[in-house]
């Protein structure tokens, strides 16, 4: 395939949706392999008007790495870094007030994704997708199922006074331990292994 035909079939295929990839940055990524030798030049093809496009292929090395690859990506968790846990970490700058307002909007959005996903798979149930091939949909869809509840239980949690409280009139966030909030893990496990030796001591 030359690049523009490999981007159009994951277009087709909706791997843009779990990968991340366009135009530009599929040809540094073709460079890459080839520099690697992963992938070999095979021919050179020229259609109408459009300006030449050279067709590749992968070989050997290429196909083992792709294998080592794969097996990679699937035996070892890998950490993320998303926005939204970001977001999630610094909760406290913003009142709990608009932070439910906030994540009633997300929620919205995510209602929609849910609906697009599902729809997604009952397509492919109905035309006879083989389920190893919507592995992917199946995954994301459970993502954002499980984002979905644990979003509007914070909701709740906001508006019931389980994660605030009131004070001057107002919802604030509750903090009861200032003292812990910015402890690392390595100083919470100290805390806690100083609070057990207390307990057994007594």
């Amino acid at each position: 395939m030359h690049p523009y035909e490999m981007l159009a079939v994951m277009r087709q295929r909706e791997l843009t949706t779990v990968i991340k990839v366009n135009q530009s940055s599929l040809y540094s990524v073709i460079e890459a392999l080839l520099r690697e030798k992963w992938i070999e030049p095979l021919e050179t093809q020229r259609e109408g008007r459009y300006p030449e496009r050279t067709v590749y292929a992968t070989n050997e090395a290429g196909r083992a790495e792709l294998i080592d690859w794969l097996r990679s990506l699937i035996r070892r968790p890998a950490v993320e870094y998303t926005q939204f846990a970001a977001g999630l970490a610094l909760l406290g700058n913003l009142s709990p007030d608009e932070v439910a307002a906030l994540l009633k909007e997300h929620l919205e959005v995510l209602d929609q994704q849910i609906s697009v996903c599902r729809t997604t798979l009952a397509r492919a149930e109905k035309i006879g997708v083989d389920r190893v091939f919507v592995m992917e949909d199946l995954y994301s869809l459970t993502l954002l199922e499980a984002k979905h509840g644990f979003l509007a239980q914070l909701v709740l949690d906001i508006n019931n006074g389980t994660v605030t409280m009131f004070a001057e009139g107002k919802r604030v966030w509750k903090v009861t331990r200032p003292d812990l909030a910015a402890l690392s893990s390595e100083q919470l496990d100290e805390y806690n292994d100083s609070e057990t030796g207390s307990s057994t001591e007594n």
